[in-house]
């Protein structure tokens, strides 16, 4: 698998029977590919859908109904679809189980900044803001480096906020890391990566406890 597939896999343990989440686009939305047997969750999007589905065959889709990527969606039965009045009212008011979004940098305090790089036209943020602070847990899904190899893991974000103090849990092609009270925890390393691996790529301080999980 590659980096994007690694990490839409892993996100997809974090799904249980009956969450309803919302999947930013990227990655997060390659999740709902690996949604465990026999696990129900109601995926969201902030377009204004409940309970979708699998992405449509070749010339089936429908040209009005999308994810927060614009890719085309299968509604379930069940399903509804709704204003962007109402979608935004189920985000504020709390009752988003988990919101799965990217991130250019995340640092050790929570804080994520996703949305503008100073110098590049960006559309705005969408979404993203209440999202962050609605959802009842926020995952980052994102590679652990840049292009470059920089991380993006950080002591202390360098690029405007989305949002202060609210990441719940890191998912990376390295590793999966947890944020508490204390800083950045260590939970689990990827296949073929050492603790050292992880570490080294990381410019944020990381807690090491005795025992880490495999992803």
């Amino acid at each position: 698998m590659n980096e994007r597939e690694i990490i839409a896999q892993r996100i997809a343990k974090e799904f249980k029977d009956g969450m309803v989440v919302n999947l930013g686009f990227g990655i997060p939305t390659a999740s709902a590919n690996y949604i465990p047997e026999g696990v129900n969750v109601i995926l969201q999007t902030e377009n204004g859908g409940l309970l979708f589905g699998p992405k449509p065959k070749l010339g089936e889709s429908d040209p009005d109904l999308g994810n927060a990527g614009g890719e085309p969606i299968t509604m379930l039965a069940g399903a509804s679809a709704f204003d962007l009045s109402l979608s935004f009212a189920i985000i504020r008011g709390g009752h988003v189980d988990a919101t799965v979004l990217g991130a250019l940098e995340v640092d050790q305090q929570g804080n994520i900044a996703n949305w503008k790089i100073p110098g590049k036209f960006i559309p705005g943020m969408g979404g993203g803001m209440d999202l962050l602070v609605g959802a009842k847990k926020v995952i980052v899904a994102m590679t652990h480096t840049d292009k470059a190899g920089n991380s993006k893991i950080l002591k202390k974000c360098t690029l405007p906020l989305s949002a202060a103090g609210v990441v719940n849990l890191i998912i990376t092609e390295k590793a999966v890391i947890e944020v508490s009270k204390d800083g950045l925890v260590l939970k689990e390393v990827a296949p073929g990566v050492s603790v050292e691996d992880v570490v080294k790529s990381t410019e944020a301080e990381l807690i090491i406890p005795e025992k880490i999980g495999l992803m």
